[in-house]
């Protein structure tokens, strides 16, 4: 039986039908639509196949219609401009004749220059947490159905957030959530493996951070979810099995529409890599 890490790759790795036309699967895991990472890493990997000897370093994206897992995504990408510097692509995802999404993907030849980056957080490494293993056994039943399902889930990524009495109800009134990520597995060398990884799991919790100022998530079946638009920014080489710290905030919530952010750091403290994204945080109508 195939890993979960297995699995994500496999789900990464498109079928080339023709010249900048590439077809993506969901796996069969009974949800509803497909989870807006997968889209976000499979579009990545269709627009890095269609450009040599340069890497992407940030892309934007919108969400325009749920996926339907049971069927594959065609991903279509336009070489709008291949430059000495400067390399762009847009992709768009089919499902039944409709586009589903739409996203533009920037790549820069890397060159000299001066170096800032924000600071790391002071959070407690990932070893003085407990690990998914101690979760199961000791948090899981104390958490609500909804969390305790999702945690029970074998995943490619392995999260162990640092505030974890947030699915306990405890309010955060700075709204900051911080989450150390990698894969469950070791990945290949390739780097474009890496940052399609980390395009997938930059969209797990991120929205969810809009409900933390409130002591309250969107697990609850009070509130229904979804990505609206989503915009990855990628600083610094990193490896997506190594752990990485993500950083998260939400400034806003307003209208059903939350907004959130993130810095992405090394273990070292390197920033390598910023997100931020928009979407629909709704209380369903009784």
């Amino acid at each position: 039986m195939a890993s979960a890490v297995e699995d994500l790759l496999s789900i990464l790795d498109l079928e080339a039908l023709e010249v900048n036309l590439f077809r993506g699967r969901s796996p069969q895991v009974g949800w509803q639509r497909v989870f807006g990472g997968q889209v976000i890493g499979q579009a990545l990997v269709a627009a890095v196949r269609t450009v040599e000897g340069t890497v992407p370093h940030s892309m934007h994206a919108y969400f325009l219609l749920p996926g339907d897992p049971k069927v594959p995504i065609i991903y279509e990408v336009d070489r709008i401009r291949d430059g000495r510097s400067f390399t762009t692509r847009r992709v768009i995802a089919i499902q039944h004749g409709q586009r589903i999404f739409a996203m533009s993907v920037s790549f820069h030849n890397d060159e000299p220059s001066l170096d800032n980056q924000a600071q790391m957080p002071d959070v407690p490494p990932p070893e003085e947490l407990p690990t998914e293993a101690e979760v199961r056994e000791r948090i899981l039943p104390l958490m609500p159905d909804p969390v305790r399902r999702y945690y029970e889930r074998d995943r490619p990524i392995e999260l162990r957030p640092v505030e974890f009495d947030r699915y306990r109800g405890k309010k955060l009134p700075d709204g900051r959530f911080h989450v150390w990520i990698k894969t469950t597995e070791k990945l290949p060398d390739d780097p474009a493996i890496h940052q399609c990884v980390l395009a997938y799991a930059s969209d797990m919790t991120l929205l969810d951070t809009a409900l933390v100022p409130f002591g309250r998530t969107l697990f609850e079946k009070e509130f229904m979810g979804a990505s609206l638009d989503h915009s990855l920014w990628l600083h610094r080489p990193f490896r997506a099995d190594d752990w990485l710290l993500y950083a998260q905030d939400s400034p806003n919530l307003h209208g059903s529409r939350g907004f959130s952010r993130g810095l992405i750091f090394k273990r070292d403290g390197t920033l390598v890599a910023s997100v931020a994204q928009e979407g629909l945080v709704r209380e369903r109508r009784k």
